[in-house]
């Protein structure tokens, strides 16, 4: 039996280009009851240096769907300009392809969600895990 009484969301990001985790990435969290009803946004929050949202807000009960909004183009435009400052050779547009990502997907009472986003300039990938 689970001690959740509502199901639960977690996220991170890593970045696939260079293998490592995507920081300061804001993400949103928006839910509702029903497929029919109107999205509340619940709040968001920002990927920490390990790629991870450890604060999204919690889930109302009665949420039977939720979306996670990934704000990608801050991320890939300050990464821009940080190989711009390094001289760096560059061998490929590492703009945004994908200005932002919307995952949205279905929840059960009780459940956890881990949302992880395989992330690069023009591509990705989510699935859940665990």
């Amino acid at each position: 039996m689970s001690t959740f009484a509502t199901a639960s969301v977690s996220t991170h990001i890593l970045d696939t280009s260079i293998g490592r985790p995507a920081a300061a990435v804001p993400v949103s969290l928006a839910a509702r009851t029903g497929g029919d009803a109107q999205w509340v946004t619940l709040g968001g929050s920002a990927t920490d240096a390990d790629g991870r949202c450890k604060d999204l807000p919690a889930l109302p009960e009665g949420t039977t769907h939720v979306r996670l909004d990934f704000g990608t183009e801050s991320y890939f435009t300050a990464k821009k300009q940080a190989e711009a400052q390094q001289d760096a050779p560059r061998v490929r547009d590492s703009g945004a392809f994908f200005p932002e990502v919307a995952i949205t997907f279905a929840v059960t009472a009780g459940e956890h969600y881990h949302v992880p986003l395989l992330l690069n300039p023009f591509g990705y990938s989510v699935y859940r895990g665990s």
